[in-house]
């Protein structure tokens, strides 16, 4: 859900969290990349988030300019979201975030057992 205090705001970063500043766009972008995908692979590939929350979240970016939503005129009808140069601009952001926590990440990652 956005926060408007924040969209609104005069400071240009507070601004920038009110558009990617909750848990799950970040993720979804960075699940998207370069690629284009349809709602049920989002689904399936986004760990533990609702449909609900992933439609709400798209919506969002789509408002936001990250995204693009290409809707095709075919029966079934067919959707696909890809991220919009502004979104593909966010990219090299999170990949220095990823850099960033694997430098200073204090937690391990448990080991899977087979």
């Amino acid at each position: 859900m956005r926060d408007d205090r924040f969209c609104n705001s005069n400071c240009p970063f507070t601004r920038a969290i009110g558009t990617i500043g909750n848990k799950w766009k970040p993720i979804i972008i960075n699940v998207m990349g370069t690629r284009s995908m349809r709602f049920g692979q989002l689904d399936a590939i986004v760990p533990h988030i609702s449909r609900k929350v992933l439609t709400e979240q798209l919506k969002e970016l789509e408002e936001d300019g990250l995204l693009e939503r290409l809707a095709y005129k075919e029966l079934p009808p067919r959707v696909e979201y890809r991220l919009s140069e502004k979104g593909l601009a966010f990219l090299p952001i999170l990949e220095h975030i990823k850099e960033w926590n694997l430098k200073y990440e204090v937690a391990t990652i448990p080991k899977e057992t087979d």
